[in-house]
């Protein structure tokens, strides 16, 4: 698998992560037993895959246990993240939560739920309407220089509140909801990210399974595009979500999809996007359907 590293000096990790949340949140009632769930993410792990994403708000916490169960043992070989900022309930009901003494909580739970002495890479996972932006950042930094946290993420910011965020320390990473169908977070995010050589973690990379959206405006975007994503799939003997992947991967080598599963199979597929190398032709097709002026997220 091809690699990156984690802002300018931090670790090098694949260039395909797994986002976890769909292992017991959202997805969990399609679900088989939790060791299935423990199994798959060793499984990835042995497959090469390095960088594991979860979140305190992600089943109340209980998708941080379940993370910390499948590493058990295996700790060195992975470069944790997770994230506060936004807590959530057992029904998955979330809100704001960036005031500093709810992150200082939150990161000491995560690291309790874990069962590790350190997290590698922390996301901010939301910018609190009513905590500015520093103040949330900078009760994060105090941990970094406590030894907790050895990285920090920023949420799908703007360039200038990334600065001013990177006044008081700078970030590995920015997390977006980014992909073929969800292209919004380029405008800004990405350039910011390549002059600062901060990775781009892109979540939700295959459209939370979602593809088309249901503005009649949307719905004809997605459809030409589903359409393109398809010939491009069959000319490399590939499926439609390796594609979706290999298009992330292509923008830039600090651009790290993390598309979450829950079975076997669909992780080898996911993996196998790596092979692709998109052509010029492919690059045309895909990007020459109109987007339509807004296009509301799922």
């Amino acid at each position: 698998m091809r690699t990156t590293t984690l802002g300018r000096d931090g670790p090098v990790v694949g260039r395909l992560g797994l986002g976890a949340m769909g292992l017991s949140y959202r997805c969990a009632p399609a679900l088989g037993p939790r060791s299935e769930a423990v199994s798959l993410v060793r499984e990835a792990m042995d497959l090469g895959v390095n960088l594991v994403e979860t979140a305190g708000a992600y089943a109340a916490g209980d998708n941080e246990r379940l993370i910390g169960e499948a590493i058990r043992g295996r700790r060195d070989e992975v470069v944790l993240c997770t994230g506060g900022g936004l807590l959530g309930d057992a029904g998955g009901v979330l809100r704001p939560a960036g005031e500093p003494r709810a992150l200082r909580a939150s990161v000491d739970d995560s690291l309790r739920r874990l069962h590790v002495d350190h997290i590698d890479l922390y996301l901010l996972r939301h910018v609190d309407p009513v905590v500015p932006l520093e103040e949330s950042w900078g009760a994060l930094a105090e941990q970094v220089w406590a030894g907790k946290i050895r990285m920090l993420g920023l949420p799908a910011v703007t360039a200038q509140e990334a600065r001013d965020a990177e006044a008081v320390h700078e970030a590995a990473a920015m997390a977006a909801e980014v992909s073929l169908f969800a292209p919004r977070a380029l405008d800004d995010a990405v350039p910011y990210a390549v002059k600062r050589r901060i990775a781009l973690l892109a979540g939700a990379p295959l459209a939370r399974g979602v593809l088309p959206r249901f503005a009649p405006h949307a719905v004809r975007h997605d459809v030409a595009l589903a359409e393109a994503v398809s010939r491009v799939a069959s000319r490399h003997g590939a499926t439609p979500a390796q594609v979706a992947l290999a298009w992330l991967l292509r923008l830039g080598e600090h651009v790290v999809p993390l598309p979450g599963t829950t079975t076997p199979c669909h992780l080898a597929e996911n993996l196998g996007s790596d092979r692709i190398r998109l052509t010029e032709q492919d690059l045309a097709e895909l990007e020459s359907p109109p987007r339509p002026a807004s296009v509301a997220e799922v």
